[in-house]
């Protein structure tokens, strides 16, 4: 005999949770624990680039000098920093992948079938 069908699944054997089952989840060790990982990477190194990208900026403005440098034929200092730019924040989004991939996604995935039920794929 099969179970009557929950209300509230949408259909693929999942069910969508409540407002309350929400608010309890988030106020929950594992969902607190999730979010302090993320802060805990993300916000040191969004500093850490706004910084580096600000350091570009103030140098393009205050020391032309030593942006003008040539480095190699007409390839300057400043467009080697300005390149950079663009290199790190790619390296940075690999990062962030890499990492959520290891850290949070496996959490999240806990916290989501937990609150809609059904089995962890």
């Amino acid at each position: 005999m099969s179970q009557p069908a929950d209300p509230r699944d949408g259909g693929g054997g999942r069910r969508t949770p409540t407002p309350d089952e929400f608010l309890e989840m988030q106020a929950s060790p594992e969902f607190q624990d999730l979010r302090r990982t993320f802060r805990k990477w993300v916000f040191p190194l969004t500093v850490a680039f706004l910084a580096w990208y600000l350091l570009y900026v103030l140098l393009a403005i205050y020391a032309k000098d030593f942006m003008s440098i040539k480095v190699l034929g007409n390839i300057n200092v400043g467009l080697v920093i300005g390149l950079l730019q663009f290199v790190s924040t790619f390296g940075i989004t690999a990062a962030y992948i890499r990492f959520a991939n290891r850290e949070l996604d496996p959490r999240s995935e806990k916290i989501r079938t937990a609150l809609e039920g059904g089995a962890v794929r």
